[in-house]
């Protein structure tokens, strides 16, 4: 018997999967969420473009600008049940012209080492004010941590050589129609800063032992 080639689809998985088998068991509702819950990846990926393009060009948005939601999405292939353009909008309003307004850059790559750096969503570090400030935008539903700013923190103070005692550090995320800020103690800071450096040894001693053994 010779089988049907499908090349356009190697490499690729389907939402009905053999892999994925649970959906034997799913009911209808239970489909619906796991359908459009499929999308949330690339809503998070293509809503943060759009969010460093305004700051970017400095483009605040308005309550009104809920059709720019839809079309973003639209145009990456984003069906309409899978989000909605009010919550996303009530998140991303605040975090984009709060940006403009402290004058932050956005997607900014923060470097330690090969096995420790990060892109921040956005931010500043006012040498006038003294004041560095790391902002988190939140697509997901799911309460999140300060941990990831505390080692974005961390890691621009070891990148650029500063202390942590030399200034205020406000962190903030923007989820879920609210926005948590957290001003770290610089001890907390510069305790992440030392997990890094130590970690960052152990994983070089972890390599160093695997090219001897070539």
């Amino acid at each position: 018997m010779i089988f049907n080639k499908h090349e356009k689809l190697e490499g690729k998985h389907a939402f009905l999967g053999a892999s994925t088998y649970h959906w034997l068991r799913w009911d209808d509702e239970t489909l619906e969420k796991r359908y459009y819950g499929q999308y949330a990846q690339m809503m998070g990926t293509v809503i943060h473009e759009l969010a460093e393009t305004l700051i970017m060009n400095k483009i605040k948005l308005a309550k009104s600008d809920k059709k720019l939601i839809d079309i973003t999405l639209a145009t990456a292939g984003v069906p309409r049940g899978a989000y909605s353009a009010e919550d996303i909008l009530m998140n991303l309003l605040p975090f984009v012209n709060d940006a403009i307004g402290f004058r932050m850059e956005a997607e900014v790559i923060l470097y330690y080492s090969q096995s420790c750096f990060g892109t921040t969503d956005t931010i500043v570090f006012d040498e006038f004010n003294k004041i560095l400030r790391i902002h988190d935008f939140k697509n997901g539903k799911t309460p999140s941590k300060m941990d990831q700013l505390l080692i974005y923190a961390a890691l621009f103070c070891l990148e650029y050589k500063k202390k942590p005692f030399d200034f205020d550090t406000e962190l903030r995320i923007y989820q879920n129609g609210e926005i948590m800020i957290f001003n770290p103690d610089p001890m907390e800071i510069e305790g992440v800063m030392s997990l890094i450096i130590s970690k960052n040894k152990s994983i070089m001693k972890y390599f160093e032992r695997e090219y001897r053994k070539w």
